[in-house]
């Protein structure tokens, strides 16, 4: 069981976080925010998908201004990232963002930085502070040597320092490498340093293939320490796949529950039905069944299968043209292989009917 770091609770639309609750889902779209209806869609599918949090890049006094048509068609808070320009994170509050991402140290002089928080505060927006490893700095690379996980920190703790300042501590923080254990290491370090919650991700991470491992090994680590309020699977392509590997690393961890976890064997010389496809053709169903907080197991034999999916709580095992189906590890009865997929979703449509428990 994770026990998780006790931070400061913040609201983000009619989400918190922080404080104990839920680690939420976050993504970013990848269309061109002033085009409202290509967003609006994607930000709708992330939705469906289990996307808590959504973030919208603002690089444009077109993208500020189509925020507020954006946010009257989508049910989750709406992030608006800033980068170099002081008056975009004032205009997109202006049109609903419900919290803006910048990076004090690209916004300009004392200032327009106070300029930005003033108008924080008067729309009750909270601002995530975010430092890359790809922006650290000269000065705290050249004392560090590098770039590092301390120098991260120091430029992250510099920069909440001095919103502080301006008598504003609505905040979340994040830290981003692409370097794995660099990234895991700047988390442990700026949680000993503040309690503002932390977003938390492997930036630049990769393709779905690596960048879901990149993610899981880091997210693995610093979720374990009981640090991240909010995360993000950084994949390139469409955001949509971030959130099944989001859910599933959560769930993982015992930080979620809910929704069907699929177990399948990895295949051997004794496998005699398609077990590779069967195993996909389930887990595509599974996505149906969000309502459920079962797991289900997809074995090759039926030499092995019913001992190996005995912690299931039903599940599939293939034989030479047919195949046994299970419920906590007992043989319910055997089906035609061809059957074997209709069978399993059969059970699932019912499940928790009165044969569920057998």
């Amino acid at each position: 069981m994770v026990t998780r770091n006790n931070t400061k609770v913040i609201r983000i639309g009619d989400k918190k976080i922080g404080g104990g609750n839920p680690v939420l889902i976050q993504s970013m779209t990848n269309t061109k925010t002033e085009d409202v209806e290509s967003t609006v869609s994607q930000i709708l599918s992330l939705e469906k998908a289990g996307c808590d949090i959504v973030r919208c890049t603002v690089p444009t006094p077109e993208a500020a201004d189509a925020l507020g048509e954006i946010k009257k068609r989508i049910h989750i808070p709406l992030v608006a990232d800033i980068h170099f320009n002081y008056k975009l994170a004032i205009a997109a509050m202006e049109n609903g963002a419900d919290k803006i991402r910048i990076n004090p140290g690209n916004i300009g002089g004392e200032d327009r930085i106070r300029a930005v928080i003033e108008n924080a505060k008067e729309y009750g927006v909270p601002i995530r502070v975010g430092v890359n490893s790809g922006s650290l700095e000269k000065e705290l690379v050249e004392k560090y040597h590098g770039v590092t996980a301390e120098g991260l920190v120091e430029s992250a703790v510099d920069k909440v320092r001095m919103i502080e300042a301006f008598d504003y501590d609505n905040l979340a923080v994040s830290i981003k490498s692409s370097d794995v254990l660099m990234c895991a290491r700047a988390y442990e370090l700026v949680a000993k340093q503040i309690d503002y919650p932390l977003h938390v991700g492997i930036t630049e991470s990769g393709t779905v293939y690596s960048g879901n491992i990149k993610s899981a090994v880091g997210l693995g680590i610093i979720l374990h320490q009981g640090l991240g309020d909010t995360i993000r699977v950084s994949l390139t392509g469409d955001p949509v796949n971030e959130i099944a590997s989001a859910k599933l690393i959560l769930k993982t961890l015992g930080l979620r529950s809910g929704g069907i976890e699929v177990v399948s064997c990895p295949t051997c010389g004794r496998t005699n039905i398609d077990l590779i496809s069967l195993a996909g053709q389930v887990e595509t169903m599974a996505a149906d069944f969000e309502h459920l907080n079962i797991k289900v197991a997809v074995m090759g034999c039926v030499v092995n299968g019913p001992g190996e999916a005995k912690e299931a709580d039903i599940g599939i095992a293939g034989g030479i043209g047919e195949g046994l189906l299970m419920k906590k590890g007992q043989v319910i009865r055997k089906v035609p292989e061809e059957d074997l997929l209709s069978t399993l979703r059969y059970e699932l449509e019912h499940w928790g009917e009165s044969d569920a428990g057998c």
